[in-house]
């Protein structure tokens, strides 16, 4: 593809970042980059931090993290409060979500205003010392290059965590993208025992793949839920093949530079073990659902 095309590409809804009928919300949210950040934190708190805001996450409150369509979660918002995204709802009334729905939403509001954008997956090294915690950005072109943003950043939490630069301009050395960890860990330069989540046996080299696989999808437009499992990602006791290994090194290598990253499609569409199913497994759910309902 030449530039013009990528960019194209990542300016149009994918089928998971298409804001369908809330995408005149979308539109009377501010065109500059802090203010669809700010918009998009003013209506969602991560379903894991409630407790930084004051509050205990009431448990049926938590169904939206399973939410997979930016449409059905704008829905949800503005069912709950019909105002306008730009006016923040207090934290307790905000739609709980993860990581992801914050960069999936700030992508959607993006692309809404004609900035191309795109949702990646990798890890965060600014949560817990000494640690690649799984985590979910946005990028964006700014007219000369593509800049990491972290919608979930508000200025509380920047605070709490001790976030010492931009989030609307995150260094790459902070937040790694699933490549770039897999070629540190193939390299000896990073623990793959430190990646993942904190919680026992929620790391590995397993969990690098499959955030690889992940970001995969997502820069051909299909931002899955960061628990979906499909295709080739490898389950934490399974053997990373010499076969599974060279895939994921050459995945790694397009998709580590952000100029060569939507290049990432061409694999995607030609194989089917990375190709998104019209069903995935819910891990947290333990169960098949299907990606795009049919209304």
């Amino acid at each position: 593809m030449s530039a013009d095309e990528v960019l194209a590409y990542y300016t149009q809804p994918g089928p998971l970042s298409d804001a369908g009928a809330h995408r005149d919300a979308l539109l009377a949210v501010p065109s500059d980059i802090p203010g669809i950040l700010a918009a998009v934190q003013g209506v969602l708190v991560h379903q894991d931090l409630a407790g930084v805001y004051g509050f205990d996450m009431p448990e049926d409150r938590r169904e939206t993290a399973h939410f997979r369509s930016t449409g059905p979660i704008l829905g949800r918002v503005l069912d709950e409060d019909p105002r306008p995204l730009t006016e923040a709802r207090t934290p307790e009334r905000r739609i709980a979500c993860t990581c992801r729905t914050f960069s999936l939403v700030a992508v959607a509001a993006m692309r809404a205003h004609g900035i191309p954008a795109r949702a990646r997956c990798g890890f965060g090294n600014y949560f817990d010392a000494g640690w690649h915690i799984d985590h979910w950005v946005a990028e964006y072109w700014d007219g000369e290059r593509w800049i990491l943003a972290d919608a979930q950043m508000d200025p509380l939490l920047t605070k709490v965590i001790g976030f010492d630069f931009d989030p609307a301009d995150v260094p790459r050395d902070r937040f790694v993208v699933g490549g770039q960890a897999w070629i540190a860990y193939r390299d000896g330069r990073l623990d793959a025992d430190k990646c993942g989540l904190t919680i026992p046996g929620e790391q590995g080299a397993w969990w690098i793949a499959s955030n690889l696989v992940r970001d995969v999808a997502s820069l051909s437009n299909m931002e899955l839920l960061p628990w979906d499992v499909w295709g080739v990602m490898p389950e934490p006791d399974d053997e990373i093949t010499k076969d599974l290994t060279a895939l994921f090194d050459e995945l790694a290598a397009v998709t580590v530079d952000p100029a060569t990253a939507a290049d990432a499609r061409s694999h995607y569409e030609a194989d089917d073990r990375l190709r998104v199913p019209a069903q995935v497994r819910n891990h947290v759910r333990s169960r098949l659902e299907t990606v795009i309902p049919v209304d």
